[in-house]
C-alpha cells in the first residue's frame, strides 16, 4: 500500500504548480466511500487514513501535524431554551442558525491548541469550538454565543458533533490514520473528510475526500416517497395510525 501511494503522489507531484514546489502532498484515503443505512443500523466507523510526502513522492524532509475534519451536511436549524414556569417546561428564548453541520468531527496528531493559534483554528474550524454557524436576524452576540453553545453541547451528547486530540496516528512520518465513529443518526448525504497538514503553526496542505451516507432497502423507499408524494405520504401515515388505533383497541377488547 505504501508504494501504492506513493505512486500515485508522484504521479500528482507532476502537476504541482511551481509556487508550491515546497509544500507536502497528501494522499488521503476513506475505508468506505459509501455507508448504507438499512433496518437496525447502529453506526459504523470510518477509518480516514493516507500519507503525507514531498512533491516529488518521497518522504517528506520534516515531520507535520494532521488534522482530519469530517463534516455532514449543513442544514438549518432552530434552537429552542426551555423555561421553567410553574413547575412546567414550555419554550422560551429561539434563535436559529441558516447553516449547521449535522454531523462534525475533528480528530488531530496533537492538541489543536499547541500547533495552530486561534485564528487559524477558527478558520479551518479546527474542534467544535470553531464551528462556522450562520445566524438569521439580528441576535445579541451574548445570546448568540449562548444558543451556539447549547447547540453544539446537545448535538455532542447525541454523538453528532465530537473533538479527538491524540487521535490521529502519525507513523514513520508519512502514513496517518484516524478512526471516527458515524453514529446510528447520522443524516444521509455527502460527507467531507478534509486532511490538513501544519507545520510551525501553519497549514501547509489540504486534500479532500467524500464519504455518500445513502438508505437503501424499505428505508429508501419510504424516504423517496415522502419527498416525491409528501401529501399521498401522510394520507398513508394518519390512515396507518388510525388503523393500528382500532386493530389494538379490538385486540383489548377481546381480551
Amino acid at each position: 500500500m505504501i508504494r501504492a501511494l506513493l505512486l500515485f503522489a508522484a504521479l500528482m507531484g507532476l502537476a504541482v504548480p511551481v509556487s508550491a514546489q515546497n509544500d507536502p502532498i497528501l494522499v488521503p484515503e476513506v475505508s468506505q466511500d459509501e455507508v448504507q443505512v438499512r433496518q437496525g443500523f447502529t453506526g459504523t466507523e470510518l477509518l480516514l487514513f493516507g500519507a503525507v510526502l514531498d512533491p516529488s513522492g518521497m518522504r517528506a524532509a520534516r515531520d507535520y501535524d494532521i488534522v482530519v475534519v469530517l463534516k455532514g451536511p449543513s442544514v438549518p436549524i432552530r434552537v429552542r431554551e426551555k423555561e421553567q414556569v410553574g413547575g412546567i417546561w414550555i419554550n422560551a428564548e429561539n434563535t436559529a442558525f441558516r447553516s449547521a453541520p449535522s454531523y462534525f468531527a475533528v480528530a488531530s496528531s496533537s492538541p489543536i491548541g499547541s500547533i495552530v493559534d486561534e485564528r487559524t483554528a477558527a478558520i479551518f474550524e479546527f474542534g467544535t469550538d470553531f464551528i462556522q454557524l450562520s445566524p438569521t436576524g439580528a441576535i445579541d452576540p451574548v445570546e448568540q454565543v449562548r444558543f451556539r453553545n447549547g447547540l453544539v453541547d446537545l448535538r455532542a451528547r447525541q454523538g453528532l458533533y465530537s473533538q479527538d486530540n491524540g487521535g490521529v496516528e502519525v507513523r514513520e512520518g508519512v502514513l496517518y490514520q484516524a478512526r471516527i465513529d458515524l453514529p446510528s443518526n447520522v443524516q444521509t448525504g455527502t460527507y467531507t473528510a478534509e486532511t490538513f497538514a501544519v507545520n510551525d503553526g501553519r497549514v501547509v496542505a489540504s486534500a479532500i475526500a467524500r464519504v455518500e451516507v445513502r438508505k437503501v432497502g424499505f428505508e429508501r423507499l419510504v424516504e423517496t416517497f415522502s419527498q416525491a408524494q409528501p401529501f399521498f405520504y401522510g394520507l398513508v401515515a394518519i390512515m396507518l395510525s388510525v388503523g393500528m388505533g382500532w386493530l389494538a383497541g379490538r385486540l383489548f377488547a377481546l381480551v
